[in-house]
């Protein structure tokens, strides 16, 4: 195996498997190269959720006519899941390139058929146009978007991870929650911008198509970085021959704790930082400009935080970094929700801003730490299937979970119950997995 910064270790099965990442020196040259190869993908991916989920209330409109109010709502949101459910088998794919053909040709393929997908849904016409056929479509490039996805995140996880030194693992590797914050932001950005300075009609035939089409300059700018990066890992001759798949099986305990330290960024961050623009103007009546601008200081505030909370880590561990978050959540988010209802416009701005610090303290980590829980010749596969199948059952599903808990119980900070839940399961996961710094 020949390798430029080499990853593999071994590792018994069903046994503590925290701090098996080992990393050469690394040159600045190509640690500069990593973060902006983990950096970029991870941005243009959550940009497109950013611009589906900000949008959500204009693309219910143009795809679900016939429907009105929480049902057109619950209908966008629900195409928003089902693209989450392809994740799983997505894992599986890109893992098994990833772990025997190299990390950054996982990159750079995700990246390529990521854009094209979010470009062509900004050409799709509507239901006025084709009809049915309109969503469905619509659905076909949400279920492509979703299986490119699911190499995204876990793959630049990974890479990063491989690739820092490791004192310094939970800092480098908080680039990739810090580029979904940005993609956030500027998705966010982009629908205050939009919604201020378009009437209702311009938005509904071609402003929400705007971001959409973005996806094709940045994924070529994507593409070009990502072919420059240096490898940090490609299987050897006898694990070239097994499936990463089955081989990752072989650590049930490693699975169930990165599973469940997932599920809190899953819920957490589609619920902190794409749904609340949503709850804010549909179930509280703000303006949807005053609700976009709220978010988007509260993610720009996350993306410098998770940074920081990676930082964190590096000194206190992962496991110790994670339990603080997921306490602060569960202690804190019904309150929260309470007081989102008759706060102040700053009001909203500080309890956002508090909630992203929560969120932070747990995603600024949770790289590093999956990522330290597999040995390399499974680690892609390993993060991408434990963080993927989080994502599909909780994570995709948390806007339309949250609005259909809102309407059947007729409680508004219903979706505050679901999050604290979410807070006590990643606790009793990360609680099992080993101290790790």
């Amino acid at each position: 195996m020949s390798v430029q910064n080499p990853a593999i270790v071994s590792a018994t099965p069903d046994a503590t498997i925290s701090n098996t990442i080992s990393t050469s020196q690394v040159s600045k040259k190509d640690l500069k190269n990593a973060v902006r190869a983990s950096f970029i993908g991870t941005f243009v991916e959550w940009f497109d959720y950013a611009a589906y989920m900000y949008m959500a209330s204009i693309i219910a409109g143009v795809f679900f006519p016939e429907l009105t109010g929480r049902a057109a709502l619950v209908n966008t949101f629900a195409l928003f899941a089902l693209s989450f459910l392809i994740r799983p088998i997505g894992a599986v794919a890109w893992g098994h390139i990833g772990d025997r053909l190299g990390r950054t040709k996982s990159l750079s393929a995700s990246i390529l058929l990521m854009s094209l997908a979010t470009f062509c849904i900004a050409l799709l016409p509507g239901y006025n146009s084709i009809g049915v056929v309109a969503p469905i479509l619509l659905l076909v490039l949400r279920l492509i978007q979703g299986f490119s996805a699911s190499g995204e995140y876990a793959a630049a996880s990974t890479y990063i991870s491989e690739s820092a030194p490791q004192n310094r693992r939970g800092l480098f590797a908080s680039v990739v929650p810090a580029a979904t914050a940005c993609g956030l932001l500027l998705g966010s950005l982009f629908a205050a911008l939009l919604t201020s300075l378009l009437d209702d009609a311009s938005l509904a035939s071609w402003g929400w198509r705007l971001p959409f089409l973005l996806a094709a300059p940045l994924g070529i700018v994507g593409l070009i970085i990502r072919r420059m990066a240096p490898e940090t890992h490609v299987a050897d001759e006898d694990s070239a021959k097994k499936l990463p798949i089955l081989e990752v099986f072989k650590y049930p305990r490693a699975l169930l704790v990165a599973f469940s330290g997932a599920i809190l960024n899953a819920i957490g961050f589609y619920m902190v930082l794409a749904y609340l623009p949503t709850y804010l103007s549909e179930e509280l009546g703000m303006s949807s400009s005053s609700a976009f601008i709220a978010t988007t200081i509260s993610s720009a505030v996350y993306a410098v935080l998770v940074v920081a909370t990676g930082a964190l880590s590096d000194r206190l561990g992962r496991r110790t970094t994670m339990l603080m978050a997921a306490a602060l959540f569960a202690v804190f988010s019904i309150p929260a929700f309470l007081a989102l209802d008759s706060a102040t416009f700053a009001g909203i701005i500080l309890i956002q801003v508090g909630m992203g610090a929560f969120l932070a303290l747990n995603d600024g980590v949770l790289p590093s730490f999956i990522s330290e829980q597999f040995p390399a010749d499974v680690r892609l596969t390993g993060f991408a299937l434990t963080f993927n199948c989080a994502n599909a059952f909780f994570g995709g599903t948390a806007a339309m979970i949250a609005t259909w808990m809102i309407g059947a119980s007729g409680n508004v900070i219903a979706p505050a119950y679901y999050l604290v839940a979410a807070a006590i399961i990643t606790a009793i996961g990360v609680a099992f997995a080993a101290k790790s710094k």
